[in-house]
């Protein structure tokens, strides 16, 4: 007789270990990627089976049953497991946490795959029944069992029964009860998607794109591709043909972008060019609609998946190609909880899967550069503009000559007429929002600040309000100084500031703010870009949303505003940041007939950078920047992890942060450098109190050893209870 197998289970809590348990009573052993119904201390906890094991280590009389399987079949299959056991151990992260991080809500709450219907049908008994005799005493009665005879025996789902007939529900209790009619469950079957059609012809491929086409076609199995290709060259045209060939041979393309403000324009052009509805995949979808797209992926109806961070977990059978687009984002690195990087994701599971992975961006990142010059990935680079299209001139605006008024210089303010009147559309951007960034006193220089954040409050004038853009708190805007009590003014600029600047500088001419302000709502977004698009809008005013993939065909100047924001930053990773945000939102103008401008702003129209970026351009600036990253010894040259600790009391977050010091120096690592534990740089956020400890390493591998040792002993640590902490691998904020 066969013993019963010990399921291993994952559960959603903080801890980096599985839990083991018998099958429940009666049951069979629930297959691995089904989900379980499992008591947990005094509450009932939905978990996934990882595995089956012969023996477990709990005692008998410990070892509890499952109350439940909630699935026939498995929800994740072994290439989906696998995947999420990688990502648990590669950023050191609970695999109960990871596994709950990658299932719809839904279905973490233990809820069915297919939402079952309730059908009403007449039974044999109902059939024979005299209705006429029925109606006599009982004419709702009869009325209903009437409706259910010509029905059949397949019945009417109640939900068409109730538009049949409303009151339906007080006749059915006592035709229940004489079992004359009968309910049954059946399951909600998901739409049949769209068919496809031929789709709408696309341009002419250039020698550089058909030359990148064909370099990822002749693929054999697993390969990263990294597309460098300025901005306009036409990596999407790369894209789309690429798709057009995995879809037509029957397999699933997924593609990943970094903000849903992404998806309406990319989404529409897929659906024009390759005559298939994608199915999407962001935070802005209700749960229904995530549930949804997750089992059309997971059952392989749905062929193109496009989605931002978390679409890397969606669970497709046919997989045959990744995309991600602008890789360099740093959207795609999950901040808080699970901190992982759904671009390197990528390249695992294509790895595992033995499919080719694409990697775009008219600025990749160093890391991928390095990748390239080593081999191991292969660079190709479409140097030029798509249709002819000649690359934006730039040119600066040296502030201490030409100050800015309300954010806008003299040239800056003759350029944006010079366009409007040749009929161009112009973008000015600002990558702040609010009214101001900064409320001071007239007369005492105080400046207000948040409660619970070492932070400045920042100015929304519209709804006189001063808001933290960290913690969320907001209050009224003060009319006088808290302090002295003298007049109050707010200083520097925001984009709502921008905005009203410019409406008072050309007021004949009709300005659009895109920003997280304006596009709160539902819908706002999809409208904003829209009239972007089109041309409606004469000047836009925006932050890093509009800085890159978007296709402005009217756009021909942009205005940078306060260029200076990331030129003196402590983070080694500033050069490369500014220089990515300069190309990226400089590339929105002149994509048509008409070369476009850039104009910067600047106070330091000297300093070497902007040389090197207008000269040289992204090329010459990431060469300078990795040369200065392998002297100094930073990524890519080394491997970092971050442990951060946050707490209510300052002493507790660098107590447990000294406490992993001392056991990571125990360790006796060879090749680990300890810096920290030292304040983060908002040392107080939301009331809590944060430190950091940062782990340095030209061995990767002696770095996750020394991280796979350390989690499970400061999960039990008695102080981490009072401590928020986590683990971050490959951290892409450090100062």
């Amino acid at each position: 007789m066969a013993k019963t197998p010990i399921l291993k289970v994952a559960i959603n809590v903080p801890l980096s270990r599985q839990f083991d348990y018998l099958p429940a009573k009666g049951a069979a052993a629930a297959k691995p990627g089904c989900r379980v119904l499992v008591p947990f201390g005094r509450r009932r906890q939905v978990g996934v089976v990882l595995s089956h094991a012969a023996k477990t280590e709990v005692p008998d009389a410990k070892i509890r049953r499952c109350i439940a399987t909630l699935d026939d079949n498995p929800l994740l299959s072994a290439e989906d497991l696998w995947l999420l056991r990688f990502t648990s151990e590669y950023y050191h992260h609970p695999i109960g946490e990871v596994v709950a991080a990658a299932l719809p809500a839904a279905l973490r709450q233990g809820k069915a795959l297919h939402a079952a219907l309730t059908v009403v049908a007449i039974s044999d008994a109902g059939e024979s029944a005299d209705i006429e005799t029925l109606a006599k005493r009982a004419p709702r009665q009869a009325e209903l069992l009437e409706i259910l005879r010509d029905a059949g025996g397949n019945g009417l789902e109640e939900e068409a029964l109730t538009e049949l007939l409303p009151t339906w529900r007080r006749a059915a209790k006592a035709l229940f009860e004489k079992g004359l009619m009968h309910r049954f469950a059946i399951r909600r079957e998901d739409p049949e998607p769209p068919g496809v059609s031929a789709g709408q012809p696309g341009p002419t491929l250039n020698e550089h794109q058909e030359s990148a086409l064909q370099t990822i076609r002749n693929a054999d199995g697993f390969d990263v591709f990294v597309l460098d290709g300025v901005t306009g060259s036409g990596k999407t045209e790369v894209y789309l043909q690429l798709m057009r060939d995995i879809i037509d041979a029957g397999r699933q393309v997924l593609v990943l972008v970094p903000e849903i403000g992404l998806t309406p324009q990319l989404v529409s052009r897929l659906q024009n060019r390759l005559g298939i509805v994608p199915s999407v995949l962001h935070s802005g979808l209700g749960d229904a609609e995530r549930l949804q797209t997750w089992r059309n992926a997971r059952a392989g109806s749905a062929q193109l998946v496009v989605g931002t961070r978390s679409a890397i977990f969606v669970p497709m059978p046919n997989l045959g190609l990744i995309i991600v687009d602008e890789e360099h984002d740093h959207s795609f690195k999950q901040q808080e909880g699970l901190r992982y990087s759904a671009r390197d994701l990528a390249i695992a599971r294509a790895k595992h899967r033995d499919v080719a992975v694409v990697l775009g961006s008219a600025t990749p990142t160093l890391e991928l550069l390095q990748h390239c010059r080593s081999d191991n990935y292969k660079r190709i680079e479409l140097p030029e503009r798509a249709g002819g299209a000649r690359p934006p001139a730039f040119r600066l605006v040296d502030l201490n000559r030409t100050p800015a008024v309300d954010g806008i210089s003299e040239p800056l303010a003759a350029a944006i007429e010079e366009h409007l009147q040749s009929g161009g559309q112009v973008l000015m951007f600002l990558n702040r929002r609010g009214f101001a960034p900064t409320l001071i006193c007239s007369s005492c220089s105080h400046v207000t600040e948040c409660t619970r954040c070492d932070s400045r409050m920042t100015v929304h004038a519209r709804d006189r309000q001063l808001r933290c853009h960290h913690c969320g708190s907001y209050r009224p805007l003060d009319t006088t100084c808290t302090s002295c009590g003298a007049e109050v003014k707010p200083l520097g600029e925001g984009t709502q500031r921008l905005e009203e600047a410019l409406q008072k500088r050309f007021p004949q001419h009709r300005i659009q703010r895109i920003d997280s302000d304006t596009t709160q709502r539902k819908g706002t977004m999809d409208a904003a870009l829209a009239m972007a698009e089109e041309g409606v809008a004469d000047i836009l005013v925006g932050t890093q949303m509009l800085s890159k993939g978007h296709h402005f065909p009217k756009l021909t100047l942009v205005g940078i505003i306060n260029a200076d924001q990331g030129l003196f930053g402590t983070d080694f990773r500033c050069s490369e940041r500014l220089a990515q945000s300069v190309i990226q939102v400089a590339g929105r103008a002149g994509r048509e007939s008409r070369q476009g401008d850039v104009v910067i702003q600047t106070a330091f129209p000297d300093n070497p950078f902007w040389q090197c970026l207008i000269e040289g351009g992204y090329s010459q600036v990431s060469a300078d920047a990795l040369a200065e990253r392998e002297a100094t010894r930073w990524p890519p040259f080394t491997r970092l992890a971050l442990i951060r600790s946050a707490a209510h009391k300052q002493r507790d977050a660098h107590a447990f942060l000294d406490i992993a010091r001392q056991l990571v120096l125990e360790g006796a690592a060879e090749h680990l450098r300890v810096l920290g534990p030292v304040d983060a740089p908002m040392a107080r956020r939301a009331g809590r109190y944060r430190a950091q400890l940062l782990l340095q390493s030209s061995n990767r591998k002696a770095l996750h050893n020394m991280l796979g040792r350390l989690r499970p002993i400061l999960e039990k640590e008695p102080l981490a209870r009072r401590v928020r902490w986590s683990i971050d691998v490959d951290p892409i904020e450090l100062f």
